[in-house]
Protein backbone atom coordinates (compact mmCIF):
# COMPACT_ATOMS: atom_id res chain seq x y z
CA UNK A 1 0.00 0.00 0.00
CA UNK A 2 1.29 3.12 -0.98
CA UNK A 3 1.25 6.64 0.38
CA UNK A 4 -0.58 9.30 -2.34
CA UNK A 5 -0.25 13.15 -2.38
CA UNK A 6 -2.54 14.57 -4.54
CA UNK A 7 -2.60 18.63 -4.97
CA UNK A 8 -5.56 20.69 -5.32
CA UNK A 9 -7.39 17.23 -4.70
CA UNK A 10 -10.55 19.11 -2.88
CA UNK A 11 -12.77 19.07 -5.98
CA UNK A 12 -12.68 18.08 -9.94
CA UNK A 13 -10.23 16.51 -11.43
CA UNK A 14 -8.00 16.38 -8.22
CA UNK A 15 -11.02 14.86 -6.43
CA UNK A 16 -11.26 12.06 -9.44
CA UNK A 17 -7.41 11.50 -8.75
CA UNK A 18 -7.59 11.32 -5.34
CA UNK A 19 -10.40 8.93 -5.23
CA UNK A 20 -9.00 6.40 -8.22
CA UNK A 21 -5.85 6.11 -6.46
CA UNK A 22 -7.77 5.47 -3.16
CA UNK A 23 -10.11 2.79 -5.28
CA UNK A 24 -7.08 1.22 -6.08
CA UNK A 25 -6.15 0.52 -1.97
CA UNK A 26 -3.75 3.21 -1.71
CA UNK A 27 -4.01 5.89 1.23
CA UNK A 28 -4.41 9.25 0.01
CA UNK A 29 -3.39 12.54 0.98
CA UNK A 30 -5.56 15.39 -0.02
CA UNK A 31 -4.03 18.78 -0.79
CA UNK A 32 -6.70 22.11 -0.81
CA UNK A 33 -5.51 25.93 -0.84
CA UNK A 34 -8.49 26.98 1.10
CA UNK A 35 -11.70 25.05 0.49
CA UNK A 36 -11.43 22.80 3.30
CA UNK A 37 -14.82 21.94 3.14
CA UNK A 38 -14.84 20.64 -0.41
CA UNK A 39 -11.39 18.66 0.75
CA UNK A 40 -13.48 17.24 3.85
CA UNK A 41 -15.93 16.30 1.12
CA UNK A 42 -13.25 14.29 -1.05
CA UNK A 43 -12.06 12.74 1.86
CA UNK A 44 -15.45 11.33 3.40
CA UNK A 45 -15.79 10.33 -0.59
CA UNK A 46 -12.23 7.69 -0.85
CA UNK A 47 -12.95 4.63 -0.10
CA UNK A 48 -10.26 2.43 2.21
CA UNK A 49 -9.36 3.87 5.24
CA UNK A 50 -5.60 5.85 6.25
CA UNK A 51 -6.28 8.88 4.11
CA UNK A 52 -5.53 12.23 5.21
CA UNK A 53 -6.17 15.61 4.06
CA UNK A 54 -3.25 18.79 4.06
CA UNK A 55 -3.88 22.46 3.51
CA UNK A 56 -1.75 25.26 2.52
CA UNK A 57 -1.77 27.76 -0.06
CA UNK A 58 1.24 26.49 -2.34
CA UNK A 59 2.00 29.92 -3.73
CA UNK A 60 3.74 30.65 -0.36
CA UNK A 61 7.16 30.11 0.51
CA UNK A 62 8.10 27.09 2.40
CA UNK A 63 4.64 25.49 1.58
CA UNK A 64 5.20 22.39 -0.38
CA UNK A 65 7.60 21.60 2.76
CA UNK A 66 4.82 21.68 4.67
CA UNK A 67 2.48 19.80 2.59
CA UNK A 68 5.00 16.93 2.52
CA UNK A 69 6.00 17.24 6.19
CA UNK A 70 1.75 16.89 6.96
CA UNK A 71 1.34 13.83 4.69
CA UNK A 72 4.12 11.70 5.75
CA UNK A 73 3.29 12.33 9.68
CA UNK A 74 -0.30 11.30 8.62
CA UNK A 75 0.38 8.27 6.07
CA UNK A 76 4.00 7.42 7.26
CA UNK A 77 5.75 7.81 4.17
CA UNK A 78 5.13 9.69 0.10
CA UNK A 79 5.23 7.17 -2.54
CA UNK A 80 3.32 8.64 -5.29
CA UNK A 81 3.06 12.50 -6.44
CA UNK A 82 0.40 13.96 -8.42
CA UNK A 83 1.08 17.76 -9.17
CA UNK A 84 -2.75 18.64 -9.91
CA UNK A 85 -3.15 21.83 -8.23
CA UNK A 86 -2.71 25.16 -10.52
CA UNK A 87 -4.56 28.30 -10.79
CA UNK A 88 -6.65 27.65 -13.73
CA UNK A 89 -8.29 30.06 -16.68
CA UNK A 90 -11.03 32.02 -15.21
CA UNK A 91 -12.89 35.88 -15.48
CA UNK A 92 -10.83 37.05 -12.68
CA UNK A 93 -7.39 36.32 -14.98
CA UNK A 94 -8.50 37.01 -18.20
CA UNK A 95 -5.49 38.88 -19.56
CA UNK A 96 -5.31 38.76 -23.60
CA UNK A 97 -2.39 41.08 -24.47
CA UNK A 98 -4.75 43.96 -26.37
CA UNK A 99 -7.14 45.17 -23.79
CA UNK A 100 -5.65 44.28 -20.23
CA UNK A 101 -3.57 46.56 -17.87
CA UNK A 102 0.07 45.84 -17.21
CA UNK A 103 -1.58 45.56 -13.53
CA UNK A 104 -3.29 43.13 -14.28
CA UNK A 105 -1.04 41.25 -17.04
CA UNK A 106 1.64 41.09 -14.08
CA UNK A 107 -0.56 40.03 -11.59
CA UNK A 108 -1.92 36.80 -13.92
CA UNK A 109 1.39 35.50 -14.63
CA UNK A 110 3.13 35.56 -11.15
CA UNK A 111 -0.07 34.08 -9.35
CA UNK A 112 -0.03 31.46 -12.14
CA UNK A 113 3.82 30.63 -12.50
CA UNK A 114 4.18 30.99 -8.84
CA UNK A 115 1.40 28.17 -8.20
CA UNK A 116 1.50 26.23 -11.64
CA UNK A 117 5.46 26.14 -11.89
CA UNK A 118 7.22 26.89 -9.26
CA UNK A 119 4.89 24.80 -6.16
CA UNK A 120 5.08 21.77 -8.62
CA UNK A 121 8.65 22.29 -8.98
CA UNK A 122 9.10 22.81 -5.04
CA UNK A 123 7.03 19.80 -3.97
CA UNK A 124 8.99 17.85 -6.77
CA UNK A 125 12.02 18.20 -4.51
CA UNK A 126 10.45 18.05 -1.76
CA UNK A 127 9.33 14.50 -2.75
CA UNK A 128 12.03 13.31 -4.69
CA UNK A 129 14.56 13.79 -1.76
CA UNK A 130 12.15 12.08 0.78
CA UNK A 131 12.56 9.07 -1.29
CA UNK A 132 15.79 9.30 -2.48
CA UNK A 133 16.59 9.33 1.25
CA UNK A 134 14.36 6.63 1.83
CA UNK A 135 16.22 4.69 -1.24
CA UNK A 136 12.50 3.98 -2.34
CA UNK A 137 11.07 3.99 -5.93
CA UNK A 138 8.37 6.40 -6.71
CA UNK A 139 6.59 8.30 -9.17
CA UNK A 140 5.62 11.87 -9.97
CA UNK A 141 3.02 12.73 -12.19
CA UNK A 142 2.66 16.42 -13.49
CA UNK A 143 -1.65 17.51 -14.50
CA UNK A 144 0.06 19.65 -17.35
CA UNK A 145 -2.46 20.87 -20.38
CA UNK A 146 -3.23 20.85 -24.13
CA UNK A 147 -3.03 24.53 -24.15
CA UNK A 148 0.71 24.20 -23.87
CA UNK A 149 0.64 23.23 -27.73
CA UNK A 150 -2.26 24.86 -28.90
CA UNK A 151 -1.44 27.97 -27.10
CA UNK A 152 -3.84 30.15 -25.08
CA UNK A 153 -4.45 33.62 -26.68
CA UNK A 154 -6.79 34.57 -23.60
CA UNK A 155 -4.71 32.77 -20.93
CA UNK A 156 -1.18 33.05 -22.19
CA UNK A 157 0.66 32.40 -18.49
CA UNK A 158 -1.70 29.59 -18.17
CA UNK A 159 -0.58 28.62 -21.73
CA UNK A 160 2.99 28.97 -20.80
CA UNK A 161 3.37 27.84 -17.17
CA UNK A 162 1.61 24.48 -18.77
CA UNK A 163 4.44 24.16 -21.17
CA UNK A 164 7.09 25.03 -18.75
CA UNK A 165 5.34 22.05 -16.39
CA UNK A 166 5.91 19.03 -19.17
CA UNK A 167 9.31 20.70 -20.10
CA UNK A 168 10.46 20.82 -16.32
CA UNK A 169 8.65 17.27 -16.12
CA UNK A 170 10.93 15.75 -18.84
CA UNK A 171 13.85 17.13 -17.20
CA UNK A 172 12.95 15.53 -13.73
CA UNK A 173 12.54 12.10 -15.45
CA UNK A 174 16.47 12.51 -16.82
CA UNK A 175 17.31 13.45 -13.27
CA UNK A 176 15.47 10.94 -11.04
CA UNK A 177 15.92 7.87 -13.33
CA UNK A 178 19.03 6.98 -11.44
CA UNK A 179 17.37 6.51 -8.23
CA UNK A 180 14.53 4.67 -9.67
CA UNK A 181 12.22 7.38 -9.73
CA UNK A 182 9.63 8.10 -13.01
CA UNK A 183 8.43 11.26 -13.90
CA UNK A 184 5.34 11.78 -16.53
CA UNK A 185 2.64 14.14 -17.54
CA UNK A 186 -0.57 14.57 -18.45
CA UNK A 187 -1.96 17.13 -21.21
CA UNK A 188 -5.84 16.95 -20.94
CA UNK A 189 -7.59 18.76 -23.21
CA UNK A 190 -11.31 20.76 -21.89
CA UNK A 191 -12.75 18.77 -19.16
CA UNK A 192 -16.50 18.61 -17.93
CA UNK A 193 -15.28 19.34 -14.06
CA UNK A 194 -18.10 21.33 -11.66
CA UNK A 195 -16.47 24.60 -12.73
CA UNK A 196 -17.18 24.10 -16.24
CA UNK A 197 -20.70 22.88 -16.06
CA UNK A 198 -21.87 26.64 -17.13
CA UNK A 199 -19.60 26.97 -19.85
CA UNK A 200 -20.66 23.47 -21.26
CA UNK A 201 -24.55 24.31 -21.13
CA UNK A 202 -24.11 28.03 -22.51
CA UNK A 203 -24.05 28.85 -25.92
CA UNK A 204 -20.68 27.53 -26.38
CA UNK A 205 -21.29 24.70 -24.98
CA UNK A 206 -21.54 23.09 -28.69
CA UNK A 207 -18.29 24.35 -29.79
CA UNK A 208 -16.50 23.32 -26.73
CA UNK A 209 -17.98 19.60 -27.60
CA UNK A 210 -17.44 20.11 -31.42
CA UNK A 211 -13.63 20.61 -30.64
CA UNK A 212 -13.46 16.38 -30.66
CA UNK A 213 -14.47 14.27 -33.36
CA UNK A 214 -16.37 12.09 -29.94
CA UNK A 215 -18.49 15.17 -29.96
CA UNK A 216 -17.68 15.35 -26.34
CA UNK A 217 -15.48 16.77 -23.69
CA UNK A 218 -13.21 14.38 -21.28
CA UNK A 219 -14.37 13.44 -18.18
CA UNK A 220 -12.29 13.99 -14.52
CA UNK A 221 -12.50 10.13 -14.52
CA UNK A 222 -10.76 9.87 -17.64
CA UNK A 223 -7.86 12.21 -16.20
CA UNK A 224 -7.40 10.25 -13.44
CA UNK A 225 -7.36 6.93 -14.97
CA UNK A 226 -4.33 8.43 -16.78
CA UNK A 227 -2.58 9.57 -13.54
CA UNK A 228 -2.94 6.36 -12.12
CA UNK A 229 -1.39 4.07 -15.14
CA UNK A 230 1.59 6.63 -15.12
CA UNK A 231 2.11 6.09 -11.44
CA UNK A 232 2.31 2.64 -11.78
CA UNK A 233 5.32 0.24 -11.72
CA UNK A 234 3.87 -1.31 -15.34
CA UNK A 235 4.28 2.48 -16.30
CA UNK A 236 7.95 2.96 -15.18
CA UNK A 237 9.40 3.07 -18.71
CA UNK A 238 6.91 5.73 -19.76
CA UNK A 239 8.69 8.15 -17.91
CA UNK A 240 9.64 11.56 -19.48
CA UNK A 241 6.38 11.13 -21.61
CA UNK A 242 3.31 13.57 -22.33
CA UNK A 243 0.62 11.67 -22.40
CA UNK A 244 -1.70 13.80 -24.78
CA UNK A 245 -6.04 13.08 -23.19
CA UNK A 246 -8.03 15.50 -25.66
CA UNK A 247 -10.26 13.11 -27.72
CA UNK A 248 -7.96 14.07 -30.91
CA UNK A 249 -9.22 17.77 -30.37
CA UNK A 250 -5.79 18.55 -30.73
CA UNK A 251 -2.99 16.85 -32.65
CA UNK A 252 1.10 17.26 -32.56
CA UNK A 253 3.80 15.59 -34.30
Amino acid sequence: MRGVLVTGASRGIGRAIAIAFAARGERVAVHYASAREDAEQTLRLLPGDGHAIVGADLAEPGSAERVLEQAVAALGAIDVLVNNAAIAPSADNHHPVATVSLEAWRTAWRRMIDVNVFAAADLTWAVARHLIERQAPGHIVNIGSRGAFRGEPDYPAYGASKAALHAFGQSMAVALAPHGISVASVAPGFISTTRQSAKLAGPGGDELRDQSPFGRVGTPEEVAAAAVYLASPEATWASGTILDLNGASHLRS
